[in-house]
């Protein structure tokens, strides 16, 4: 049984924060269409198309058949563990470090057989359920679990936390807690176990709806944030900067309006200056403090979250100066990503359909209610997803986009 982990002790201030390593990176264009699998969640493998065969490690063309043409499917996760072995010692740097490494060869009830990172909880012989994770090098790997009950402790095997983003014991920033999508995100992560919840509150001298619900919870702490004032954001990276493990931005500037409606000049200037230049504000000044501390041991940073409209993917003529700052909004967060990898620091969308508050009342349903969203968060650091979609708008949308981007365009306009 996985043996939990402790409340990790206050850090000495003299020791020196461990540089962050990842492990290899380098991969084929195959597998990097592993990797995009194991980002939005779910296991699914190459599947040949002209014989049915399931292929592993991904590859260009069918063993079986000399297929050429292989797309990455949902299959069956389950299977058998045949023999394992420990890894005691690693050129790479990063495995170097955290030795011993668990692995074995795992018979897949799908077809291939596979070497798999092995839970702690997982004995030779016996059944187990495959998952694909990223590493933090941003790569798809498999990892067994003991099949069927999950053990209570089961979330705290140390390979396990380096696949995900686990919230347990670290601290963490929700940026916004004046919304409703914010104090649910807050009271979630608190719930989940997170060691500190700082909530940045703009104005905080006005007091506002949930204000005194959300004080009451254990481990949260409000602070002044107002994404919109560089010195603000600067000002609490300097307090906080360097003890944030994961960054949850739920500030949001959503209002209707077309590109030529009276004003929209002002509009646009408004909700690009939270939702965009909010967002870049803090990459810059917390991005480079948690990309240094992607190894800081149990309390080390691990993940950039951003809620996110679902309009990222395509426009709605309704809303279309929103829509245009969340595309910004994803562009931000995709470069974000890439500067973010060399300390292992993930970098997560949660994409929403229409929020239940004031500014979709207009909206049609269905409509995604805050605490949905902060489940979302929360399930996203638990799996190290890096995209998720909420609501079955989002949801829609996401499969539409992915099948033609162009005919989604054209959907949209009505």
């Amino acid at each position: 049984m996985s043996v939990p982990i402790e409340r990790p002790p206050r850090k000495d201030p003299q020791r020196v924060t461990r540089p962050p390593e990842l492990p290899p990176t380098e991969r084929s264009r195959a597998s990097l269409a592993l990797s995009a699998a194991a980002a939005r969640g779910g296991f699914s493998m190459q599947v040949c198309d002209a014989c049915g065969a399931v292929a592993y490690p991904p590859r260009d063309a069918c063993a079986h058949c000399l297929g050429r043409s292989l797309r990455f499917r949902p299959v069956d996760d389950g299977g058998e563990v045949l023999a394992e072995t420990s890894v005691q010692t690693s050129p790479n740097l990063y495995f170097r470090e955290r030795t011993p490494w668990r692995i074995g060869i795992v018979r897949l009830d799908s077809g291939p057989s596979v070497v798999a990172h092995l839970h702690g909880d997982v004995t030779v012989p016996s059944r187990i359920r495959m998952i694909l994770r990223l590493d933090t090098g941003g790569n798809g790997v498999l990892m067994a679990l003991p099949a069927g009950r999950e053990s209570e402790n089961m979330a705290d095997d140390p390979q396990m936390r380096e696949l995900v983003a686990d919230p347990k014991y670290r601290r963490v920033l929700v940026t916004n807690g004046r919304t409703e999508v914010g104090q649910a995100v807050a009271t979630a992560l608190s719930r989940a176990g997170a060691e500190t919840v700082f909530v940045g509150v703009a104005e905080p001298w006005k007091p506002f709806a949930g204000q005194e619900a959300l004080a009451a919870l254990p481990g949260i702490a409000m602070v002044p944030l107002d994404l919109t004032d560089t010195d603000s954001v600067k000002s609490l990276a300097g307090q906080i900067g360097g003890k944030t493990d994961i960054l949850v931005n739920t500030a949001d500037h959503a209002r209707p309006g077309g590109l030529m409606a009276d004003g929209a000049a002002v509009t646009m200037r408004d909700t690009f200056d939270v939702n965009v230049f909010g967002l870049q504000r803090l990459a810059q000044h917390f991005g480079a403090g948690m990309r240094a501390r992607g190894a800081d041991g149990t309390n080390s940073a691990v993940a950039f979250v951003d809620v996110l409209p679902v309009y990222a993917l395509a426009s709605t003529p309704d809303y279309a100066l929103y829509a245009a700052s969340a595309a910004a909004r994803h562009s931000v967060l995709q470069a974000l990503r890439t500067e973010l990898l060399a300390g292992g620091v993930r970098v997560m969308s949660i994409f929403t359909g229409p929020i239940e508050d004031e500014w979709h009342q207009a909206v049609a349903p269905p409509k995604v209610q805050p605490a949905r969203i902060a489940k979302a968060v929360v399930a996203a650091l638990r799996e190290g997803r890096e995209e998720s979609f909420v609501g079955d708008i989002a949801e829609d949308i996401a499969a539409r986009y992915r099948d033609d981007p162009k005919v989604l365009e054209r959907e949209l306009r009505v």
